[in-house]
């Protein structure tokens, strides 16, 4: 596996603490030259430093992510320091709803959008601005970082684990971000690129809580699997450790 993951380019947005950094960690072991996407050039100085004791071959962007000049950044940098890109993850997400409670009707405004923004239109509008560079690969992989929370079919069903567990925003934001992987894997279907979405699974990170069932090593490796797919792989999907999920 390593030897075949030898010089490809994966860019990880929130890559600096996290899930986003244990993909980081786990790709780089593979061979994969990770760049993680920060905004704070410190921090992004720090995890890269991490990484590369554990030997990775590891770098940086620190850019806003959220703006238009700041997506400009990274495919600017990425283009002119590395050529192309084969992978990217888009890690980097928000939660500011709890997952007790229905807030349909209590969720401000202001958090509905915001959380929009940050888990579906950014990772949206920076897949178009990279396309150019993964059409370079020849093989390249998209993974959107989901959430079983964004499944409506488990939503719907009384019986399943998430019933009662409806933050409306962060919920449908994932929902939206799923929507986005079935239709660009459509549109990318005769191309060598593969389009799908991770449930990493309950992890416990800040978002996650010390409460959560799966350690943080173990959450990373949905999005490696799908990040470092064979050609005869699956694209269009929604995958949790090699499992489909509804949608």
């Amino acid at each position: 596996m390593p030897d075949q993951q030898q010089n490809r380019f994966a860019f990880i947005t929130g890559g600096n603490r996290g899930l986003g950094l244990e993909t980081a960690r786990q790709l780089g072991a593979l061979g994969v030259t990770v760049i993680i996407g920060v905004r704070d050039a410190g921090k992004g100085e720090e995890a890269v430093s991490s990484l590369r004791k554990g030997g990775a071959d590891a770098h940086f962007i620190a850019s806003d992510i959220s703006t238009d000049a700041g997506r400009a950044v990274v495919r600017n940098e990425i283009e002119s320091r590395f050529g192309h890109l084969d992978i990217l993850v888009n890690n980097a997400g928000v939660m500011h709803e709890g997952m007790g409670t229905n807030t349909t009707l209590s969720v401000e405004p202001d958090i509905l959008r915001d959380t929009f923004d940050v888990n579906f239109f950014t990772p949206v509008a920076l897949t178009r601005e990279l396309l150019p560079l993964l059409r370079k690969s020849a093989a390249g992989r998209i993974v959107n970082l989901s959430s079983i929370l964004g499944s409506l079919t488990l939503h719907a069903d009384p019986a399943s684990p998430i019933y009662d567990a409806k933050g409306f925003a962060y919920d449908a934001s994932k929902t939206a971000l799923n929507a986005f992987t079935v239709h660009l894997a459509h549109e990318l279907r005769d191309t060598a690129i593969k389009v799908n979405s991770a449930h990493p699974g309950w992890v416990r990170t800040d978002m996650g809580g010390a409460g959560a069932d799966l350690d943080i090593e173990t959450g990373g490796r949905t999005s490696v699997q799908l990040a470092t797919l064979a050609e005869d792989g699956p694209t269009g999907g929604f995958f949790h450790l090699g499992q489909p999920l509804p949608w």
